[in-house]
């Protein structure tokens, strides 16, 4: 019987693998043998960023948040039970952002919450 090494199946296998691969640096962009583990360690890494960015960008805003309360005089524990005490549905998103761009808009929350 004749040998079969799959020879166009194999080759578009390992093409197609190349392709994600484009921009990695030394002999992972162009050999499949360091190409597959590579890609593979990236895919997984990806994934977990995808997390870790979310929970990066809370603490970024909560930093800002914190130092704008600080200004105001009032800790950023206690502003963040105010607002939960006083009903009042911001996400820190958009409290970093008012505490950046609409210092006026902030403040009025300030006081509401130290009331």
């Amino acid at each position: 019987m004749v040998r079969v090494k799959k020879g166009k199946p194999a080759k578009k296998r390992r093409k197609h693998l190349l392709k994600y691969v484009k921009g990695f640096r030394w002999g992972r962009k162009s050999k499949y043998r360091f190409a597959k583990p590579a890609i593979y360690h990236a895919w997984e890494y990806a994934y977990r960023d995808r997390k870790v960015r979310k929970r990066d960008f809370r603490k970024f805003w909560e930093g800002q948040i914190n130092a704008a309360c600080r200004k105001l005089g009032i800790s950023y524990s206690r502003f963040i039970a105010g607002l939960k005490k006083n009903k009042i549905e911001l996400d820190r998103k958009i409290l970093a952002d008012l505490s950046q761009n609409q210092l006026e808009i902030f403040q009025k929350i300030v006081e509401q919450v130290k009331k």
